[in-house]
């Protein structure tokens, strides 16, 4: 590292915290509990988050999306020790702390969402798995000042198609990484897709029997945002409470509840 760079990195790293900072007047409602979470959960899934910091309201305007965060579940392993008395079972690319691992109940309160790739061959999910988990301890992908700062505006001024390229962060350095960036890189590296371009080539064969070839061509990593893996047609949204069996005429509601009549026009005194 050049002798210039340790006071720009220092402020990278002062600003990184300061935008990691809870917002105190954004909580986000916990709609699966952790226990239905642990439950549910398989190896190879993707948790994404609705985060509360200064950096989430920034992303979550830019994706237009509920979600800011992304994390990969790789499962108990002994070697990744524990955290609230609870196994780490999340890997994530952090701003503050870069890849590391962490324990489900980090998220406790958090809206989250489970993603799940469909029909992931057992030796590909563990793949994906040792992908992550061979990038624990790399240092989260600052590359600039600018990338910093932008997120300071919660809202910048900024047109719907330049909004991806603004999430964009990266300099491409291999021991360096961003939440998304590291996920899909896991998942592009045994070419499971998440949102490709769709190319339609002609297939072969002559009139009647002519046809079209489907053919997928990857986005760079480096334009991946939490979103992408909720509005993946490749990926199936997992809800815990309805995996565990949910019967709504089993559900215990509170007398003092408000009841629609069952003629709402006789009810108002319409006829």
């Amino acid at each position: 590292m050049r002798a210039a760079d340790t006071p720009l990195r220092s402020l990278g790293q002062a600003l990184a915290r300061f935008l990691m900072r809870p917002n105190p007047n954004y909580e986000p409602p916990a709609t699966s509990s952790i226990e239905d979470l642990a439950r549910t959960l398989q190896p190879a899934d993707v948790l994404l988050v609705e985060g509360n910091t200064r950096v989430s309201t920034a992303v979550k305007f830019l994706t237009q999306s509920t979600w800011s965060h992304a994390a990969l579940y790789v499962g108990p392993r002994p070697e990744l020790g524990e955290e609230y008395g609870q196994p780490r079972v999340l890997v994530e690319a952090d701003l503050v702390h870069g890849v590391r691992a962490v324990a489900l109940g980090r998220y406790a309160d958090f809206h989250t969402r489970i993603c799940r790739p469909v029909d992931l061959t057992k030796a590909d999910r563990e793949r994906v798995l040792a992908f992550a988990v061979d990038r624990l301890g790399y240092a989260y992908d600052l590359r600039n000042l600018i990338d910093l700062v932008r997120y300071l505006l919660p809202l910048p001024p900024v047109p719907t198609r330049l909004r991806r390229r603004m999430i964009e962060l990266g300099s491409g350095e291999p021991t360096r990484a961003i939440c998304s960036t590291l996920i899909a890189q896991a998942f592009q590296s045994v070419r499971y897709p998440i949102l490709p371009f769709i190319e339609y080539r002609p297939g072969g064969g002559a009139g009647r029997n002519a046809f079209v070839e489907e053919v997928l061509r990857a986005r760079h990593h480096s334009l991946f945002t939490p979103r992408d893996f909720d509005i993946s047609p490749y990926f199936r949204v997992i809800k815990p409470r309805i995996e565990r069996g949910f019967d709504y005429n089993a559900v215990r509601w509170d007398d003092e509840s408000p009841r629609i009549p069952e003629n709402p026009r006789r009810a108002s005194g319409l006829t």
